[in-house]
């Protein structure tokens, strides 16, 4: 009999269990739903549900940030993540009303080929894992300047012959001042459920409830982003060296009110000089703190990326380094078929 599960398929896939679980601060399932396929949010921390930008990318975070001006946009995304995994996806976006708008999107998390092990250790031979991601959004138009919105998931597992599926929906809102480019954003994540287990264990997912706000400051072209996640609890304990010069050492639980206030923020910064181009980096605290335990390297935590439209299209590029053996890169396209027919 081949033992299936998350924590024991194979070294690769439980890289980016450890690096989702970093990122969500849970032991759930489902946590490559932490994984966003927005370069744009991904350079800025990996979470930003405020940012409003000509991105259909963006909906994935927060879908209140949808809407009529996404009419026709395509947005193409494709991540390599952690060992041999890759990611990609896609997304369009139209217009039904001039206060509503609808978006429907796939997205696939590849695992590559694993080493398969029996109950005794003994090798099976290679297998391949993978989860899919099918979305429904819709938004209205609330008042002028807040629009609330409802994303409905449905999550499918394959892990070599094994199955499962899920249902899910993001709930949100978002209210836009253009006259200070204030952004405030409220979003549940993840709510709902397994419909088919891989076997008897039921896996939760993890649903969270956050809180955003971006803004430029003054009439500079920086924006600042702030992301509040992980509210559904306050504690977030983790775990570093004694001796922080030996990674070996015996481990000391961290659990003060400072380091779980920063691990609940997220900080994205950008230089936005004109309207189709950003520079942005991001500070992640929990992302670092997590990996105070394995190989930390001084861009722990950190993220970068940039972006450009060039007339219907738009590019957009990060990287991000968790630690020494994980260096992610993430390239988004997007593009406005209203446009090219014209």
């Amino acid at each position: 009999m081949r033992i299936i599960t998350r924590r024991t398929l194979a070294p690769a896939l439980l890289a980016v269990a450890i690096a989702a679980t970093a990122e969500s601060g849970t032991t759930t399932a489902y946590d490559f739903l932490n994984v966003t396929p927005s370069s744009h949010v991904y350079g800025l921390g990996g979470h930003n549900i405020s940012l409003v930008d000509d991105d259909i990318n963006l909906v994935e975070q927060n879908p209140a940030l949808l809407g009529p001006e996404y009419d026709h946009q395509v947005g193409l995304n494709y991540m390599k993540y952690i060992g041999s995994t890759n990611f990609m996806g896609a997304r369009y976006g139209q217009g039904l009303t001039e206060h509503s708008a609808f978006a429907a999107s796939i997205q696939y998390y590849g695992y590559g080929d694993l080493e398969g092990y029996d109950e005794t250790g003994a090798p099976t031979g290679k297998f391949s894992a993978s989860d899919i991601n099918f979305s429904l959004t819709y938004s209205h138009d609330i008042t002028e300047r807040l629009r609330g919105g409802i994303t409905l998931k449905y999550l499918y597992s394959k892990y070599e012959d094994y199955t499962a599926g899920a249902v899910a929906a993001d709930l949100g809102i978002n209210y836009y001042n253009p006259d200070n480019d204030l952004s405030l954003s409220l979003v549940a994540k993840n709510l709902g459920g397994q419909v088919k287990k891989f076997n008897d264990r039921k896996d939760n997912l993890p649903w969270d409830v956050q809180l955003g706000y971006s803004q430029f400051m003054g009439t500079s072209p920086f924006r600042l982003s702030i992301t509040a996640w992980n509210l559904r609890k306050w504690h977030l304990p983790y775990y570093e060296p004694a001796d922080k010069n030996n990674a070996s050492s015996d481990l000391v639980k961290k659990d003060k009110f400072g380091s779980n206030l920063f691990r609940h923020l997220v900080f994205g910064l950008e230089f936005v000089p004109q309207e189709n181009m950003y520079i942005g980096v991001g500070y992640n605290y929990k992302v670092r703190t997590d990996m105070s335990t394995y190989h930390r390297n001084i861009l722990s935590g950190f993220s970068a990326g940039a972006g450009l439209k060039v007339k219907t299209f738009g590019f957009g590029i990060a990287l991000a380094q968790p630690h020494t053996g994980a260096t992610t890169f993430m390239l988004n396209i997007t593009a406005s078929l209203g446009d090219l027919l014209k």
